[in-house]
């Protein structure tokens, strides 16, 4: 019975000191100021991506699965979806050495 004991004891410790911790008032904010994604859900083969500097921006689209199904370059704002089958999506977007991410849905 000791030894059930023992190894809960050792099961449940290891487990405690297995999660991170963050200090959420030192993380570094570098997300994108002025981003928008726009309409969202989108309806059209196209969705807007603008920013405050509004300079040329890198976008990666993940699938649900984690897959990357689209890559661009933007100098403008439109962002051809046409090839993306309804669903939900996760958008990347990198922009001077920052980066925001966001969820996209497409019905």
């Amino acid at each position: 019975m000791k030894k059930i004991y023992l190894m809960l004891f050792m099961v449940v410790s290891v487990g405690l000191y297995a999660q991170d911790t963050i200090d959420i008032n030192n993380l570094d904010n570098d997300e994108i100021t002025g981003f928008k994604l726009y309409p969202n859900p989108a309806i059209a083969d196209v969705v807007y991506v603008t920013t405050q500097q509004n300079s040329l921006k890198e976008i990666r689209v993940y699938d649900v699965f984690g897959e990357l199904v689209l890559t661009d370059k933007l100098s403008a704002k439109a962002l051809n979806i046409s090839r993306l089958s309804p669903g939900v999506y996760v958008v990347q977007v990198t922009e001077n050495n920052k980066s925001i991410t966001r969820k996209l849905v497409v019905k």
